[in-house]
């Protein structure tokens, strides 16, 4: 980062289950800059918490935060997406009846304590947790008085004075327990306990690895991807034989239906107008939506008045593919296999979509343009051509870099990235995840609890 290493962005952040219940944690890592919260930080929040409320997903705050990095406050106050967003969401979550507990279970300081505190159930550890917007060394510069952290906001002051806390632990452990309990006590069914039958794929997962795409000049027949990945290798296929640069068609993942829509090439005026009318279908019937990244590179500019019509009719299919996939009221998942280029990654429900999840292999790409596209031969007799050549050269360098998928992940620009042979395991986990909601209740009245 611009800013120095902050491993992991200072916190660690991920789904798993408690009672039953898929909840989203996001806990502060006080061992990288003392819990200190970096811009990088900051987004990783946000994004843990749009995941929750898009997926309505109890959510669980282990806090240990020192507050913002001070000498970077202009990246993390005052804009609508910098700090100040993790509190205004935690709001809107409590009225929209996503559940939200947390543990104190360190320092927190300045708008590290507003987290615990906008909860709806915290728990605070003795002699571990504090929370207090300045502590004792700001307060001793502005009063000269010393004041230990317990008495200016420790455990006890918080439960029995503040009310800041509405459990006290009195170690680690029993702070976890109590955190299980208060989650077994939320009216949260967990999803039932059936186990649905499903047949594996005909072909092992682990062929994928050398299905990878590697030269992004060229694409593969998509469809070895998902017979690699279907329940039995079955796939309805919709509109087989029209628009055949986009598959779509309907399968099953560990016995979740869902639709797919997946590159098999350049997207074409057909495919497009196809991809558009199998999106509807998907959200009309309730099906969630799977999509297989593998975006071509832009082919050359027209060079004739047919041509600039042919590209023309391609863009208005592709605006009505698009409008689809923003408008479709159903769960999606975007998977990117390989290039992720241009504007045909929006079309193919790329992260300014809103996906539900989106996740790269290790090979993918993911750039405006692909730098091996570019010419590098100077034209002869242009006496700027050196120069020319050294800055296209810079950039076809600084292109290659920033279109790493390892790149785009630590800028989170994804929600990571994952190993071919196991995309069939993430997907099925995201299906279930996401169905959670169904079996909830939620009440037509629509405000937060509010503390005391």
């Amino acid at each position: 980062m611009p800013y120095g290493d902050v491993p992991a962005a200072g916190c660690l952040t991920g789904i798993g289950k408690i009672c039953g219940v898929w909840c989203v944690f996001m806990a502060n890592d006080a061992t990288v800059k003392g819990g200190t919260i970096y811009p990088i930080g900051v987004k990783k929040q946000l994004r843990a918490q749009e995941i929750a409320m898009q997926n309505r997903l109890l959510s669980v705050y282990l806090v240990d935060s020192g507050g913002a990095f001070l000498p970077l406050q202009s990246e993390l106050f005052p804009d609508k997406s910098h700090g100040g967003r993790v509190f205004y969401n935690e709001a809107i979550m409590s009225a929209m009846r996503i559940p939200q507990v947390a543990v104190v279970c360190g320092s927190c300081v300045a708008g590290g304590a507003y987290v615990p505190t906008m909860a709806e159930e915290t728990v605070i550890i003795d002699k571990i947790g504090t929370l207090f917007l300045a502590g004792p060394p700001l307060v001793k510069a502005a009063t000269g008085e010393y004041v230990s952290p317990e008495d200016l906001g420790g455990a006890k002051l918080h439960s029995k004075v503040s009310g800041c806390s509405d459990h006290f632990a009195s170690s680690e452990k029993e702070a976890y327990e109590c955190i299980r309990n208060v989650i077994s006590t939320l009216n949260y069914d967990p999803l039932p306990e059936k186990v649905i039958e499903h047949d594996s794929p005909l072909y092992s997962s682990d062929e994928l690895l050398g299905l990878a795409p590697q030269d992004y000049r060229l694409t593969l027949p998509v469809k070895l991807i998902l017979s690699r990945l279907m329940d039995g290798s079955r796939f309805q296929e919709f509109k087989a034989n029209y628009g055949t640069t986009l598959v779509t068609g309907f399968g099953h993942v560990e016995g979740h239906l869902v639709g797919i829509v997946a590159n098999n090439g350049e997207l074409s005026h057909d495919a497009s107008l196809k991809g558009s009318h199998f999106v509807q279908l998907c959200s009309q019937r309730s099906i969630p939506i799977l999509f297989f990244q593998n975006t071509a590179p832009h082919t050359t500019e027209p060079t004739s008045i047919s041509q600039a019509e042919a590209h023309s009719n391609r863009l208005k299919a592709q605006a009505s593919m698009m409008a689809a996939v923003a408008c479709a009221a159903v769960p999606k998942i975007t998977i990117v296999i390989g290039g992720c280029y241009g504007s045909e990654s929006y079309v193919m429900c790329g992260r300014s979509f809103s996906p539900n999840f989106l996740f790269l292999w290790p090979n993918a790409r993911v750039a405006l343009v692909d730098s091996r596209h570019f010419s590098t031969v100077p034209q002869a007799g242009d006496n700027d051509c050196t120069g020319d050549e050294s800055e296209l050269k810079h950039l076809k360098e600084k292109l290659e870099e920033e279109s790493s998928a390892f790149y785009s992940s630590a800028r989170l620009w994804d929600d990571g990235v994952i190993l071919p042979q196991n995309t069939r395991k993430v997907i099925a986990q995201c299906l279930e995840i996401m169905e959670q909601q169904k079996y909830q209740v939620v009440s037509p009245y629509q405000y937060p609890v509010i503390r005391m």
